[in-house]
């Protein structure tokens, strides 16, 4: 409200950003994080090769091997070491363009493959749910993992939130809203 005038302040606008600046940005993301990434690895003197792409509206990079295996120790026992990963790689690409990064770090095909899994548990949840009417509660997980799980239960037309405190925060599912049950 503006005090002098009584009337409302406007609405800041949001820039528009043009997709092609947009895209450029994370392409140059991807490039900061490879570039770190590969110097680590020199370093740590491990074998990977560095895979860039954009998903999801983000830098995806991941680092892959012949030998998969040969970066276990990258991500650790539940995704704990790759999580440290991918906050320094970020750490990284915001220290050279001045702006928080958002990229999703791989490491062996481990994210990869936790959101099959996830995506599994998530569709097993949603049909409890739908046979029971009630909700159904998930064992904790990760930011990226709590991700999955919302993104595969809206996908399924069930609404889901997350609860509880870190590192024990989890998902819970629950039943769609009834449409004859919305009143005015």
């Amino acid at each position: 409200m503006n005090a002098s005038t009584g009337t409302a302040a406007p609405d800041p606008v949001a820039p528009v950003v043009d997709p092609e600046d947009r895209t450029k940005r994370l392409e140059e993301e991807g490039e900061i994080a490879a570039d770190y990434l590969e110097e680590f690895l020199d370093i740590a003197d491990l074998d990977g090769d560095i895979d860039l792409d954009i998903k999801h509206d983000r830098a995806a990079v991941e680092v892959v091997a012949d030998d998969p295996t040969s970066l276990a120790h990258l991500v650790g026992g539940e995704g704990e070491v790759l999580d440290a990963m991918q906050e320094l790689t970020r750490l990284a690409v915001q220290t050279r363009t001045g702006e928080r990064s958002r990229l999703m770090l791989d490491i062996g095909g481990y994210r990869a493959a936790r959101r099959v899994e996830l995506t599994r548990a998530a569709e097993a949840a949603v049909e409890q749910v739908r046979s029971s009417g009630e909700e159904v509660e998930l064992d904790p997980l990760n930011a990226f993992e709590r991700k999955v799980v919302h993104d595969a239960v809206a996908a399924a037309g069930l609404v889901s939130d997350s609860r509880g405190v870190e590192p024990e925060r989890y998902v819970v599912v629950q039943p769609a809203a009834d449409p004859a049950a919305v009143t005015d």
